[in-house]
């Protein structure tokens, strides 16, 4: 078991090289792409504009780019009572404390309405193609976040295990809503912060052990922990208890190197402040403020003792990730039973979904999906991780006809979905 964790830790730090797993990684998220547009198109097939969800935050957005009050704070109150005086549907609410967003930092706002800053005449201005430049910043979010999916599984599991976490994201109708669906959250780069945060985090700690001055030699690493940190907590505060895991799992890998751990978890955090007070347009007191006012910590423990709770569950991971209804139960049997499967690149996935599983449950106000969404790609991970170590005993062909019967069977299904709703 030791000897299998080590080796899957090595695939995961090897050099990248192009050649044709990345090609066929390349294909496989060109057709998730091609779902995300295919299902943008059918949502602004008869939309005469967008949903007051997505105006809201994308107006915000466009105020403080073009110079007025910062989104979620209390100068864009007044504005975002004026949209909902304008709008024939409620619009979300958010849930503020004396005119600050407590759950979103502005850079939710700004990445919705960044593509407008390109072409404003779109907003507005009846073109056809704005619901597009709508999508765009959770395209990208959600091509991103697959790449980052089939870069981990394929580094701790090998090609097989790349194939398919890759294949569970790719025909993940949560996965595709939440990158193109106008109606949601626009959660996606939170989860992808968020994901991006604790793999990065346990690169970093695992080069801990090179003789060299780790701190400096790391820099690259600690801006893109950075950045994975800023988009999670910028998204959704609540998602900055990744950001303690991170440290955790880090302490966890290097519990010999723990001054070097501390200093760049400190530095890739400063980082991340660094880039929470741009999204602040550099007004430092309003970005105290507004951290000072945010929900860090939610959570209702009767909320657990709730069937409701559990039941909105069972019908989110239906809906939203079918795959997993078959795949995550046959995958935790495996690890319960077969004690190779028990190793730290199938344990941390599954622990952390259960953690964000178990936040979900007891935070049912919060409207965000950042927990549902960031638990499903840490599933991915996990039922990608012990189908792979499947794959390599005697049961290989059993193995490998469920898995490809099971992606099949999403993709099929997923087809089916949007002809359905083409034909309206």
């Amino acid at each position: 078991m030791v000897k299998h964790s080590v080796c899957s830790v090595r695939r995961f730090l090897q050099t990248v090289v192009i050649g044709k797993p990345q090609l066929v990684a390349a294909a496989m998220l060109l057709v998730y792409l091609t779902q995300c547009l295919w299902l943008v198109r059918i949502e602004s097939r008869d939309a005469v504009g967008p949903n007051p969800i997505q105006a809201q935050r994308i107006r915000l957005g466009l105020l403080q780019w073009q110079g007025g009050a910062i989104a979620g704070t209390p100068g864009s109150a007044a504005s975002n009572a004026l949209l909902a005086e304008s709008s024939d549907e409620p619009l979300q609410q958010m849930r503020t404390r004396d005119g600050f967003d407590q759950d979103r930092s502005p850079l939710y706002s700004l990445t919705a309405a960044a593509p407008f800053l390109l072409w404003p005449a779109a907003w507005g201005g009846g073109q056809s193609w704005w619901h597009v430049l709508a999508a765009m910043p959770y395209l990208f979010f959600g091509v991103m976040l697959g790449a980052s999916l089939w870069y981990v599984t394929r580094r701790l599991y090998g090609d097989a295990g790349g194939y398919i976490g890759l294949a569970l994201y790719c025909f993940s109708p949560a996965m595709i809503i939440g990158a193109a669906g106008s109606h949601n959250f626009a959660e996606m780069g939170a989860v992808w912060g968020a994901f991006g945060a604790i793999w990065t985090a346990i690169a970093v700690a695992h080069t801990l052990y090179a003789p060299r001055e780790v701190v400096l030699w790391n820099w690259r690493r600690i801006l893109l922990l950075g950045l994975s940190i800023a988009l999670a907590i910028g998204n959704q505060f609540s998602l900055a208890i990744m950001v303690i895991v991170a440290l955790v799992l880090m302490l966890w890998v290097a519990p010999v190197r723990k001054g070097a751990v501390v200093a760049i978890w400190g530095s890739a955090c400063f980082v991340a402040l660094l880039l929470l007070l741009a999204a602040y347009f550099f007004h430092p007191a309003l970005l105290w403020h507004g951290l000072t006012h945010a929900r860090w910590w939610e959570f209702d423990p009767a909320a657990l003792a709730a069937a409701v709770s559990y039941r909105h569950l069972a019908q989110a991971v239906v809906a939203g990730t079918p795959a997993l209804s078959f795949g995550v139960p046959a995958a935790v049997v495996a690890y319960a039973v077969w004690r190779r499967a028990r190793y730290f690149g199938n344990t941390v996935p599954l622990l952390i979904a259960m953690m964000l599983l178990i936040l979900m449950l007891g935070d049912p106000i919060f409207p965000g999906q950042g927990y549902e969404l960031a638990a499903a790609v840490f599933l991915f991970v996990f039922v990608a991780g012990v189908f792979a170590d499947l794959l390599e005993t005697r049961y290989r062909a059993l193995v490998a006809a469920a898995a490809a019967g099971l992606i099949m069977a999403a993709a099929a299904w997923n087809v089916l979905q949007l002809i359905r709703l083409q034909r309206g």
